[in-house]
């Protein structure tokens, strides 16, 4: 066979991540890919698909393809075999089969993918063959590396030992009344022992500090350097006027950490030995005068077990789901337990789950264009006035069940002018010009609170709770514009509850199916839910 490219795609032919096994430009990989998804007949099942120059050979996971690009001179059943050793490369290295996924961990999938093809052949190699090969572990390198660490231990004690022997040898010539000895050192002035041992001890004790190097001594004279800087304070007047305004100014800093923030301000949780994390992510397509879309959910239980006598166990998994969910197991785990007794375990029971490492032992997926399954319906209703339009916009909660927190509903405003953000920020500054829209929203009747952002024109309408006790609301406004410009309306909440009633209702061990304690964190989040 003569393999010509790898490559990892989107069902819209785009390219995650590629490795090309003989010369070829980029131009012409892109250009393979695009055409890869328009050559798929639909509603047909296919393991290749054929031009006049190449043959596809492809798998689909999930969202992606998996898609080799062969000549068509090559061993049909070896692109087969060869096929599916990389769509078994991928889960080592990628917990998730998403776009985001596969692209943090693309430079190990090259790696892993040269160690199965070398110019255009398939080289003799099985899965663990290749782990063994990518994690390059060496002995001398770990000999290295401990023989060092022992030396630094041992100058570190021999640091301590030497300030120990220089206070002593202060506090000897305080009680016998004599001055310190010094210790110079390239045409410096001497330094007390005293002040030298303490330099040394805080040195070794206190190496969790961070070092501030000290600044260094600038000439009395002028100066007539360039100064950078120099209109900080400019900068701090039109931030702060910006702030007036009402636009959220964030250092770069705290926009690189704000999911750290947001994970650190959620509550802690209990968790035992062995935790579960049941997590669903939603994507739903709504059009303005009713009717769905698209609403697809995907949902999984990762597990993580953090005492090595827990290795052993089985996952007892209660489904009452009733909307026509299709579930998948890991392919370590055995499919005839689950299928038979909704046991999750391993196909060899004498083998253990992974310490201290979270392990996807179950997904499942809902696609469906049903109007019935949507969890929270949004009904928005802009008619023109004869001061600009009045909305009215209300939500219902479908799911009883469901108990969604911290719901935000943006709604677009108009802009009222063409001007784009950076010009009307730069109009602003100079000529002090009022360009912020066509003003604020006249709020009538709300269920909630909300928010006017006049920087982004929008309106965000926060509700705290949504439950079986508050299940419908409704919110009146009027402005200037036309029933277009308040669309589409985008929705994002949060619930401790999963859509599909899929839980782990107990944890055994293998040997003797005693009880486990566990714990359970369940999350139900928002990755696309707009009214278009």
């Amino acid at each position: 066979m003569v393999l010509l490219a790898a490559a990892v795609c989107t069902k819209a032919g785009k390219a995650i991540v590629s490795r090309q096994f003989v010369e070829m430009t980029r131009t012409r990989i892109e250009g393979l890919l695009a055409a890869f998804p328009k050559l798929m007949n639909t509603g047909k099942q296919h393991t290749f698909v054929e031009t006049e120059s190449v043959r596809y050979v492809y798998q689909p996971m999930e969202k992606l393809y998996m898609v080799l690009i062969t000549t068509k001179n090559s061993n049909i059943l070896e692109d087969l075999e060869t096929l599916r050793l990389f769509s078994r490369v991928i889960p080592e290295y990628c917990r998730a089969l998403e776009e985001n996924e596969i692209s943090e961990h693309c430079f190990d999938l090259i790696f892993a993918f040269d160690e199965i093809v070398a110019l255009g052949y398939r080289e003799n190699v099985n899965l663990a063959q290749i782990r063994t090969f990518t994690e390059m572990d060496s002995h001398e390198e770990k000999v290295f590396r401990a023989v060092r660490e022992t030396q630094e231990r041992e100058a570190k004690a021999e640091m301590r030992r030497k300030a120990k022997e220089l206070q002593q040898a202060r506090r000897d010539a305080e009680r016998q009344g004599k001055k310190a000895p010094g210790f110079g050192g390239f045409g410096s002035s001497a330094v007390s022992g005293g002040s030298t041992a303490a330099m040394i001890t805080e040195t070794i004790i206190e190496t969790d500090k961070p070092k501030v190097a000290p600044a260094p001594a600038r000439p009395s004279g002028p100066s007539k350097a360039l100064k950078l800087g120099a209109k900080g304070k400019e900068v701090d007047n039109f931030v702060d006027k910006l702030k007036s305004e009402g636009e959220t100014i964030m250092s770069s800093s705290m926009g690189k950490r704000t999911s750290e923030a947001t994970k650190m301000h959620a509550p802690p949780i209990n968790m035992e030995s062995v935790h579960m994390k049941i997590e669903e992510k939603i994507t739903l397509t709504c059009g303005r005068d009713g009717g769905l879309q698209n609403m697809e959910l995907h949902g999984m239980i990762m597990l993580r077990i953090s005492d090595d006598k827990y290795g052993r166990i089985r996952l007892h998994v209660e489904n009452e789901d009733k909307k026509g969910v299709q579930l998948q197991t890991h392919p370590n785990v055995d499919k005839k337990l689950f299928t038979a007794e909704s046991l999750i375990g391993l196909k060899n029971p004498e083998k253990s789950f992974p310490v201290n490492s979270d392990v996807g032992v179950l997904k499942w997926r809902l696609q469906t264009t049903e109007e019935s399954f949507i969890p929270l319906t949004i009904n928005c209703w802009p008619s023109e006035s004869g001061n600009g339009c009045d909305v009215n916009i209300e939500y219902e909660l479908q799911e009883d069940n469901l108990e969604l927190n911290d719901v935000v509903i943006t709604i677009p405003l108009p802009t009222g002018t063409k001007i784009g953000t950076i010009q009307r920020r730069l109009a602003w500054a100079l000529c002090k010009a009022d360009m912020s829209g066509v003003g604020a929203p006249v709020i009538g009747e709300i269920d909630g609170e909300y928010r006017h952002d006049s920087r982004r024109n929008t309106l965000e309408w926060c509700l705290p709770v949504i439950d079986a006790k508050n299940k419908s609301g409704s919110l009146e406004f009027s402005i200037a514009g036309q029933p277009n410009d308040f669309f589409p309306v985008q929705v994002s909440f949060v619930s401790k509850k999963n859509y599909c009633n899929i839980q782990v209702t107990k944890v055994t061990q293998v040997d003797g199916n005693s009880p486990v304690r566990f714990s359970t964190e369940t999350t139900f989040l928002v990755d696309k839910y707009e009214i278009l």
